[in-house]
Protein backbone atom coordinates (compact mmCIF):
# COMPACT_ATOMS: atom_id res chain seq x y z
CA UNK A 1 0.00 0.00 0.00
CA UNK A 2 1.42 3.46 -0.86
CA UNK A 3 1.90 5.95 1.71
CA UNK A 4 -0.46 8.64 2.36
CA UNK A 5 0.57 12.07 0.96
CA UNK A 6 -1.28 15.29 0.19
CA UNK A 7 -2.51 16.01 3.60
CA UNK A 8 -2.49 19.59 5.60
CA UNK A 9 -3.76 20.66 8.48
CA UNK A 10 -4.16 24.26 10.17
CA UNK A 11 -4.99 24.94 13.57
CA UNK A 12 -7.50 27.59 14.23
CA UNK A 13 -7.75 30.37 17.19
CA UNK A 14 -10.78 28.77 18.53
CA UNK A 15 -9.04 25.63 19.08
CA UNK A 16 -10.41 23.63 16.17
CA UNK A 17 -8.21 21.81 13.53
CA UNK A 18 -9.08 22.32 10.18
CA UNK A 19 -7.50 18.58 7.76
CA UNK A 20 -7.44 19.15 4.11
CA UNK A 21 -6.35 16.73 1.17
CA UNK A 22 -5.29 18.09 -1.94
CA UNK A 23 -6.45 21.50 -1.06
CA UNK A 24 -9.87 20.04 -0.21
CA UNK A 25 -11.76 20.03 3.48
CA UNK A 26 -11.78 16.40 4.71
CA UNK A 27 -12.37 16.75 8.57
CA UNK A 28 -12.41 19.52 11.24
CA UNK A 29 -11.62 18.48 14.97
CA UNK A 30 -12.70 20.48 17.64
CA UNK A 31 -12.20 20.77 21.61
CA UNK A 32 -11.02 16.83 23.33
CA UNK A 33 -10.19 15.38 20.02
CA UNK A 34 -8.71 18.23 18.29
CA UNK A 35 -6.09 18.40 21.26
CA UNK A 36 -5.64 14.58 20.75
CA UNK A 37 -4.75 15.16 17.42
CA UNK A 38 -2.64 17.33 17.56
CA UNK A 39 -0.49 15.90 20.32
CA UNK A 40 -0.44 12.49 17.53
CA UNK A 41 0.90 14.56 14.87
CA UNK A 42 3.60 15.74 16.49
CA UNK A 43 4.54 12.45 18.23
CA UNK A 44 4.22 10.33 14.63
CA UNK A 45 4.42 10.84 10.73
CA UNK A 46 1.69 13.01 9.86
CA UNK A 47 0.90 12.13 7.05
CA UNK A 48 -0.52 8.67 8.30
CA UNK A 49 -2.21 9.99 11.43
CA UNK A 50 -3.60 12.50 9.61
CA UNK A 51 -4.76 9.85 6.66
CA UNK A 52 -5.97 7.75 9.51
CA UNK A 53 -8.05 10.74 11.33
CA UNK A 54 -9.93 11.54 8.13
CA UNK A 55 -10.71 7.82 6.72
CA UNK A 56 -9.13 8.81 3.33
CA UNK A 57 -6.42 5.92 3.73
CA UNK A 58 -6.50 2.58 1.12
CA UNK A 59 -8.29 -0.40 2.61
CA UNK A 60 -7.03 -3.14 0.43
CA UNK A 61 -9.90 -3.91 -2.25
CA UNK A 62 -9.27 -1.41 -4.69
CA UNK A 63 -7.42 -3.83 -6.94
CA UNK A 64 -10.72 -6.17 -6.59
CA UNK A 65 -13.11 -3.71 -7.27
CA UNK A 66 -11.37 -2.04 -10.27
CA UNK A 67 -11.63 -5.45 -11.77
CA UNK A 68 -15.26 -6.08 -11.54
CA UNK A 69 -17.60 -5.89 -14.36
CA UNK A 70 -19.44 -3.05 -13.44
CA UNK A 71 -16.06 -0.72 -13.01
CA UNK A 72 -14.55 -1.68 -15.77
CA UNK A 73 -14.26 0.99 -19.42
Amino acid sequence: MPRPYGFTYEQRTDGSVVITHQGRAAGTLRGARAAKFLTEVESGDAQLVMARWTGAYKHGNERSARNHPRNRR
